[in-house]
């Protein structure tokens, strides 16, 4: 590796910048991707690797290509510290999600309640714009709360992030999407929100739920066919 690519990959890594580190096999010629002076045929290789957090070597027109992926780990942002969300962040840090749990009540955001996890008790649209949800970030919301949960759904719907959900019945949602629609957002922006949030396994208890909306999180990342939403009875917290 020459000096100049190992500059260029310790600062994408700093700034948590996903970036591809290709080499070109057997000769082993190096280029860090995304670079406007690579091929478009290897330019989009690494945008596809980077999108699947692929690593490995594929077969290009101009010979083999070993593509190392350098993603940041994804993130979840989740609004409302009830009980769902004590059994939701684990789960996600397990599966190397970055997690920050968001509540403005502080008798519900405590460390006790989530040792080892960021806790903003910020309102939901501040912490929102400071966070800044990526094209890596999931979004869910939980707290039932339109003051909580409408604006935080605002900021998500003006971001890229790849997944947003938020937990209720399907009549709690369409009125959550009347007053979305009044803050401005058309069909396509609403048609983002998974509501109610989670794969349909009939989940119950408060660890059930957390496991189906983790489990259409991996689903929607991964690009996997999604069965029917969830059923219109899930409303707990």
């Amino acid at each position: 590796m020459t000096p100049d690519v190992l500059a260029a990959l310790t600062e994408a890594r700093a700034a948590k910048r996903p970036v591809v580190l290709a080499t070109k096999l057997p000769s082993g010629e190096q280029i860090l991707l995304p670079d406007p002076k690579a091929s478009p045929e290897l330019a989009a290789a690494g945008a596809r690797a980077l999108q699947r957090d692929e690593t490995g070597t594929v077969k290009l027109a101009d010979g083999d290509w070993f593509l190392h992926v350098h993603n940041p780990p994804p993130r979840l942002i989740v609004v409302g510290a009830v009980h769902i969300a004590q059994a939701l962040v684990p789960m996600a840090a397990l599966l190397g999600y970055a997690v920050t749990v968001v509540d403005p009540r502080r008798s519900f955001a405590t460390d006790e309640r989530f040792p080892n996890v960021s806790v903003s008790s910020d309102w939901p649209d501040e912490a929102m714009d400071r966070l800044a949800p990526d094209a890596r970030s999931a979004v869910v919301t939980l707290t039932h709360d339109p003051k909580l949960d409408d604006p935080a759904l605002d900021r998500a719907l003006k971001s890229p992030a790849f997944y947003i959900g938020a937990l209720g019945s399907r009549k709690t949602h369409a009125a959550r999407l009347k007053r979305l629609r009044d803050l401005g957002h058309d069909e396509a922006a609403l048609a983002r929100i998974r509501g109610p949030v989670g794969l349909a396994i009939e989940a119950v208890t408060a660890p059930e739920i957390a496991l189906s909306i983790l489990a259409e999180i991996v689903a929607v990342r991964r690009g996997a066919p999604l069965v029917q939403p969830a059923p219109a009875t899930r409303d707990a917290a």
